[in-house]
């Protein structure tokens, strides 16, 4: 009898647990710019077809030629979008964090994966399949439009990459890159805004088409004018407006 008791408690518990979650991802899916626009019913719907996911720091969600099934939503942690070479090197192609979707380019035009998805920290994830996807799109033209631009925007920084490696040197690259990963994903901090992200020199030399000794040489630069300091991979930035102004000097 005791134990029926318990097996009853527990399953109640569980009830418990599963609306939590169910409310929590709700809530959460309510802050995401993509669903902002849905109706109440539909973001009812919407939070009963995701399905959640915790990938450890440096897991690979999918790799470049992988079908795409299904789009990610981040609700805490910071997700790399790369490019590997067959030289067995990575470009960073961008970072995504909270709030932040990827995976929709194979979603909508059916084709795989255009490259790797990698965790840079361990994540919490919300997943929407492909099929829910769509069907979410179809009865939501503010969905769609907010897609488009996120896509636009992309592009555009693509756009942005090619006509810095033509007109910027690599001082001016990569100083305007720290400011750009500051006002994306810097915390502020006492005196400082601190850049925590897992990122190597590597990883920062690809994201402006340099190499890893020329980072090397740039970041022991701005160490020596007291603009940043390094501890490991974190990155700690003491004057943004010095900083700035090297990407126009």
């Amino acid at each position: 009898m005791q134990d029926s008791v318990l097996r009853n408690d527990q399953k109640e518990n569980s009830v418990k647990v599963s609306k939590e979650q169910f409310m929590n991802s709700e809530d959460f899916l309510k802050q995401v710019p993509l669903f902002q626009s849905f109706r109440p019913e539909d973001m009812k719907l919407l939070s009963a077809s995701v399905r959640a996911q915790s990938v450890k720091k440096g897991e690979r969600l999918f790799q470049r030629g992988d079908q795409g099934g299904a789009l990610y939503i981040i609700k805490e942690g910071s997700v790399k979008i790369v490019l590997p070479s067959r030289r067995g090197d990575e470009v960073v192609l961008a970072i995504f964090s909270e709030r932040d979707f990827f995976g929709e380019m194979a979603i909508l035009d059916g084709l795989p994966r255009s490259a790797d998805a990698v965790a840079l920290e361990s994540c919490e994830l919300l997943v929407l399949s492909r099929a829910n996807f769509l069907a979410f799109l179809k009865n939501n033209e503010n969905a769609i439009q907010h897609v488009l631009y996120s896509l636009s925007m992309r592009l555009r920084k693509t756009d942005d990459f090619l006509e810095d490696t033509c007109a910027l040197n690599i001082s001016a690259r990569f100083a305007k890159k720290l400011v750009k990963l500051a006002e994306t994903h810097g915390r502020q901090e006492e005196n400082c805004i601190l850049i925590d992200l897992d990122l190597t020199q590597s990883d920062l030399a690809s994201m402006i088409g340099a190499t890893r000794e020329s980072i090397n040489k740039e970041l022991r630069l701005l160490r020596e004018k007291g603009l940043i300091s390094t501890t490991g991979h974190k990155i700690q930035i003491y004057n943004m407006e010095r900083l700035k102004r090297r990407i126009h000097s």
